[in-house]
């Protein structure tokens, strides 16, 4: 298992789990680090990695139940940063064919860098960019 040194993981719920890291592996490149198996066909919890980042994930549970703590489907918004311009215009044609809703088209940034942002099927906003927020 990877380890890293980042203190924030985002952490996402989806309707369809199991899909949904199919997915964002062949749209994004998003790797499998770790999923653990819930009950009937659910992921309890998973860790997957986008280069040396990563974040957290499962199935959504049933609405009212006790896990329920309002991370709701598709409110989620990210960014992960790719390696430089060029990239960021491959990595948009990668999704785009993996059929992800482009809906914002590769542009360079006013504040720096070149990014694009794309819908997943559950409706979670990904922004890739080259721009890299420093402290």
């Amino acid at each position: 298992m990877a380890t890293t040194t980042q203190t924030i993981f985002p952490t996402l719920r989806f309707r369809d789990a199991p899909r949904m890291i199919r997915w964002l592996g062949e749209a994004f490149g998003i790797e499998r680090n770790a999923v653990y198996d819930g009950p009937n066909g659910t992921v309890a919890h998973a860790q997957l990695t986008f280069g040396p980042s990563m974040l957290m994930c499962g199935s959504a549970p049933a609405a009212g139940s006790a896990d329920d703590l309002e991370l709701s489907p598709g409110a989620a918004g990210l960014y992960l940063v790719v390696d430089d311009d060029a990239a960021v215009d491959a990595h948009c044609a990668r999704a785009r064919a993996a059929g992800a809703e482009i809906v914002r088209e590769p542009a360079d940034q006013d504040y720096g860098g070149r990014g694009y942002s794309a819908r997943d099927p559950e409706g979670d906003v990904w922004s890739f960019g080259s721009y890299r927020p420093e402290v």
